[in-house]
């Protein structure tokens, strides 16, 4: 069943509402960070925790991801961007970027795009041959079991957006100088490919979804 066009984008919290819900979430997630990093409860701590951001160009990752992290100490996580690979990454298996950076135990990473970039982004742009992003569907999933196997906490957002509100956000980045370095050219060029990015989300939610 499809996902993305059953999204209701149109709900809304009021800001009293937000900010009463965010700061008890908030509060709540530092909490478990202190027991899992080993700073309260059991001093030895717990699994490490991945948080896993992804979804269209100006959806709202990166202010996801500072919500998310802006109550716990710098010293508690790592966050980590990924755009295209390098030279130097392209020469090993897909993952092999994603896994040296892997929390260990007690610690905690949040990842600004990840390995789904492999069925998303390498598929559409034709990054990755069909043989390659077919086959990653299951390379992934044996992928994620390994890290919960052992004991890794593994958390995936996917956060959607509508044409018109990503329109309105590429003009207010474009006309913003303090934000107009987020926008490039790829970005108005994805745009025309929308649905088939789509299409690509949702064979991933299909086949990943385990």
């Amino acid at each position: 069943m499809p996902r993305l066009s059953h999204l209701d984008l149109t709900k809304r919290l009021s800001r009293e509402d937000y900010a009463v819900r965010l700061a008890t979430a908030q509060r709540r997630l530092t909490q478990l960070r202190l027991h899992l990093g080993g700073q309260m409860g059991d001093p030895q701590g717990g699994p490490g925790l991945l948080v896993v951001f992804e979804g269209p160009d100006a959806a709202g990752k990166g202010g996801a991801i500072k919500v998310v992290v802006d109550n716990l100490d710098p010293r508690h996580y790592q966050v980590y961007n990924f755009s295209a690979p390098t030279k130097e990454e392209k020469d090993h298996h897909f993952l092999w970027r994603f896994w040296k950076v892997l929390p260990g135990f007690r610690h905690m990473a949040v990842y600004d795009r990840s390995w789904y970039g492999r069925v998303l982004v390498e598929r559409v742009e034709g990054f990755a041959t069909e043989d390659e992003w077919k086959r990653a569907y299951k390379e992934i999933v044996e992928f994620e079991n390994s890290l919960v196997t052992e004991s890794a906490i593994l958390v995936k957002f996917w956060i959607h957006i509508s044409d018109d509100e990503q329109i309105e956000r590429f003009q207010a980045r474009a006309s913003d100088p303090m934000k107009h370095w987020k926008l490039t050219p790829e970005d108005w060029r994805n745009r025309d490919k929308n649905r088939l990015y789509d299409a690509a989300a949702e064979e991933m939610f299909k086949r990943t979804d385990h």
